[in-house]
């Protein structure tokens, strides 16, 4: 009888083991569908990851696979509870830390969650590895949205000083500096970080017009106009959200500078014209519109 109950057990375990292993490869074979879908049709590779995770709940890397495919999606609530998920199985690994800290930052610009909720995915995220950068940077703005300005300087200054040569870190780092007053402080950080680059980086249209900007208050004409020149030449058609403001800031240089340079000042603040003002950013800058309209009067034209 012992032999019987012995042998029903053994063999019990050995189906619920075969049955456990089929899910987990069914569970990798749907993920590597979701692979191949997901540059075409990203919702079914998000479904497939799904199924996956369903099959097999402790595969880490699936619920990684699903967490990116939601990020994309900018489904944030589903990548925090994806990423819960996610830590409870590897809970060593930074990424999945981050990932939550950076979506609950992406919802509390939204509003839908107070700012200091990112904070401590985030900090847990660089207790687990100092060098992850984007963790800094992140928490540097939850760290300036909830008032604490130094806290916030201090990570800015840290995912500098992780990773250099990401020049997207030190506009905000060089914005936060010059708006507490630090003018100079943030001229340094921009010619610090320009060193790194390759002439090709997104960031190189904030840089350049950052710089432009403290020097226009500095009183450094021809250094401002330098500086919005290179931020309208980094940002090539300027189409993007926030880019056409090269054409007005580089059109009001050109029409101060000394001597005048008129037709380039018109043409910049022609398609300045045409790209905001007679556009849905209109509102947005209607200062700028006014203030492009008398720099076309007093040059002798005037903007259609």
């Amino acid at each position: 009888m012992r032999l019987l109950l012995k042998s029903t057990l053994f063999a019990a375990i050995v189906i619920g083991s075969a049955a456990c292993s089929r899910n987990n490869i069914e569970a990798v074979n749907l993920a590597n569908e979701g692979d191949q879908a997901k540059s075409a049709n990203l919702d079914e590779a998000i479904s497939k990851y799904e199924q996956a995770t369903r099959l097999d709940p402790t595969n880490h890397r699936i619920l990684w696979k699903l967490t990116l495919a939601y990020a994309k999606k900018e489904a944030w609530d589903k990548v925090v509870e994806t990423c819960s998920l996610a830590e409870k199985q590897a809970p060593e690994f930074a990424n999945y830390y981050y990932m939550q800290g950076h979506a609950l930052l992406e919802e509390a610009k939204k509003g839908t969650v107070s700012w200091t909720e990112p904070k401590q995915p985030l900090q847990t995220t660089i207790s687990k590895d100092p060098n992850y950068a984007d963790a800094y940077e992140d928490l540097a703005e939850a760290n300036y949205h909830l008032d604490d300005e130094q806290e916030a300087l201090r990570n800015y200054s840290k995912a500098i000083e992780t990773k250099p040569d990401n020049l997207s870190f030190y506009v905000p780092y060089a914005d936060l500096l010059n708006n507490l007053g630090y003018s100079d402080q943030a001229e340094n950080v921009l010619k610090e970080g320009l060193q790194y680059s390759k002439g090709t980086e997104k960031a190189l249209f904030n840089m350049h017009s950052l710089l432009g900007s403290i020097y226009e208050g500095k009183g450094n004409a021809p250094g401002a106009l330098d500086e919005y020149e290179k931020a309208r030449k980094a940002c090539g058609q300027c189409n993007e959200p926030g880019q056409p403001i090269a054409f007005f800031n580089v059109g009001a240089a050109y029409a101060t500078a000394t001597p005048q340079r008129k037709s380039e000042a018109m043409s910049a603040l022609q398609s300045f014209q045409k790209m905001v003002c007679k556009g849905a950013g209109a509102a947005r800058y209607a200062d700028q519109c006014a203030v492009a309209q008398q720099y076309a009067s007093k040059l002798g034209g005037t903007l259609q």
